[in-house]
């Protein structure tokens, strides 16, 4: 990265350097640009049966519905008796 658009981008950014720490600003965003080039050539590409290799669905439970909570004993400390929460306004 040259001087004059590391100039610019610390105009954009309202930052005032000096002409050695524009030259050292230029000299590390090099490198992070070289690093980031990089890390493009990474391949990312899914693979679903090396991915999900710690996953074993027949393991898994069967999906079973049970009888919930009786409406009266979770609104027993409810201060509203209208079967619902009153909970504090957040927003306005």
């Amino acid at each position: 990265m040259d001087l004059e658009m590391v100039a610019y981008l610390s105009k954009l950014g309202k930052l005032a350097f000096t002409e050695d720490e524009l030259k050292k600003t230029a000299e590390e965003m090099t490198s992070i640009i070289e690093i980031m080039d990089t890390i493009k050539e990474i391949d990312v590409t899914y693979d679903a049966l090396a991915d999900n290799k710690n996953v074993y669905l027949n393991d898994l439970r069967e999906d079973a519905s049970e009888p919930s909570m009786p409406t009266e004993k979770i609104l027993q400390n409810a201060v509203n008796s209208e079967n619902c929460f009153v909970v504090p306004k957040v927003v306005e």
